[in-house]
């Protein structure tokens, strides 16, 4: 296995190379949430489609923070690629994973003791509490799979390589398809059926990814010896990913509270939620993957000393993900009946959905530039200022909204809907506003 070399040639055909495997993979991983809601809706009540919901946007926590640690991976190694120390990028390699490794068993640990309390938080409905629960505690014994996964994607995206990722993940979808139709539908496991399939086709990827890299002569070894967490690593990896995966949270527990709040207004509205979730996720597949390109591309730039190069990259990159999140901003305004009629066909479900999905998708366009530019600063190892940028619009601006709004339009699914682009709007200024000034503060 060659690295790819993002610090030369054209950038545009660079970014897309490098982006476009990342987009496909993150639209793969997107569809495991989505066929799970998507099967449950067809196969079961609305009390099982609200159970996936909540508990979807739970496990999303331990996702939230598994990809923020796991970014600060691929920057650190993009930039010893960059600058060509393979003996580095070795060590944090196996530094990277052997952490991983007890995150996972932390996690999974933290997850199954808090897991009754944390739904009660979150004002579950009593017709899908147990439901929820059941989904949530089979989902964090696989979370040793989620860690693994996710720490091998971000190694091979800071060597440079985003195609192999998609293949893994693309391995795990297919799988996870197949087993939700064959539990869910045959064999009537319901929520507990698609959370198995989930955590089962996960843990097939991680085991494939791991025999592929060993007979491909990567530069980790996979050996028992290999695994070994070096200080100063450790310490790197801590100062670039921690900050990232704290924002990650933040901005997760604001949407947890959010969430909370629709639980509160009912059945339908908590419905409505976890599906409007789904569509978050692929309307904003574009920023995303610009985003964590960036990420890759402008760590191995800024380590070979070429700062302008990702620059540019930046410009391109969010010209291209704001073209694709407009596509879905004109379905939700023209037609959000069909985007709900997806996943539901529950007449009051696409009722409420209907003003939420015309406000709230404002929110994909200002989250393209917000991310894209993110990502950029995540690059240059500003990830301290992106923490306190997002922890910032979740903490003061989106929780204090929805407390608001939530007490005096409770009922108006409309005006909730428009906190999300209202809070990433003011977000996106501000950050745009500083990337400009320490370029220009640079030059």
């Amino acid at each position: 296995m060659k690295e790819n070399n993002l610090t030369e040639g054209s950038i545009v055909k660079k970014l897309l190379l490098f982006a476009v495997p990342f987009l496909l993979a993150n639209v793969l991983q997107s569809l495991y949430g989505a066929v799970d809601l998507f099967v449950i809706g067809k196969y079961c009540g609305a009390e099982s489609v609200a159970a996936v919901s909540t508990g979807t946007q739970v496990t999303q926590i331990v996702t939230s923070l598994v990809t923020g640690l796991t970014l600060g991976s691929t920057i650190v190694i993009g930039q010893y690629m960059g600058s060509k120390q393979y003996e580095y990028v070795k060590k944090t390699i196996g530094t990277t994973l052997t952490v991983f490794a007890i995150v996972a068993v932390i996690i999974t640990i933290a997850m199954l003791v808090f897991e009754r309390p944390l739904l009660r938080v979150l004002r579950t409905p009593e017709e899908s509490f147990s439901l929820t629960m059941q989904y949530v505690a089979i989902c964090s014994l696989g979370n040793i799979f989620i860690c693994g996964y996710n720490a091998i994607s971000a190694i091979l995206r800071g060597y440079g390589d985003s195609k192999r990722p998609m293949m893994f993940v693309g391995l795990a979808c297919v799988l996870n398809i197949i087993l939700d139709f064959v539990f869910v539908k045959f064999c009537g496991l319901g929520v507990s059926g698609t959370a198995l399939a989930t955590v089962i086709s996960q843990g097939v990827s991680m085991i494939t990814a791991i025999i592929y890299l060993k007979n491909k002569d990567f530069l980790f070894d996979f050996r028992l010896a290999s695994f070994k967490p070096y200080g100063n690593i450790v310490k790197k990896l801590a100062i670039v990913g921690i900050p990232i995966s704290f924002q990650e949270l933040m901005v997760r527990i604001s949407f947890l509270y959010l969430m909370t709040v629709m639980n509160g207004c009912g059945i339908y509205a908590a419905a409505i939620v976890g599906i409007s979730s789904k569509y978050d996720v692929f309307a904003m597949l574009s920023a995303t993957s610009m985003a964590n390109a960036l990420a890759a591309i402008t760590a191995q730039n800024m380590g070979a000393g070429k700062p302008e190069r990702a620059r540019k990259s930046l410009w391109y990159g969010l010209s291209f993900a704001l073209g694709v999140s407009l596509l879905f901003w004109l379905w939700a305004q023209m037609n959000p009946q069909s985007m709900i009629g997806v996943f539901s066909k529950d007449a009051n479900v696409i009722a409420a959905g209907i003003p939420f999905f015309k406000s709230c998708s404002y929110d994909y366009i200002m989250v393209a530039m917000v991310f894209c530019l993110n990502g950029y600063l995540n690059g240059k190892e500003k990830t301290f200022w992106t923490m306190v940028s997002c922890s910032a619009g979740a903490l003061l601006l989106r929780i204090p909204m929805v407390h608001y709004f939530g007490l005096h339009y409770a009922s108006d699914l409309g005006m909730l809907g428009k906190i999300a682009p209202i809070v990433s709007g003011i977000m996106a200024c501000y950050t745009l506003i500083y990337v400009l000034y320490e370029g220009r503060k640079k030059a």
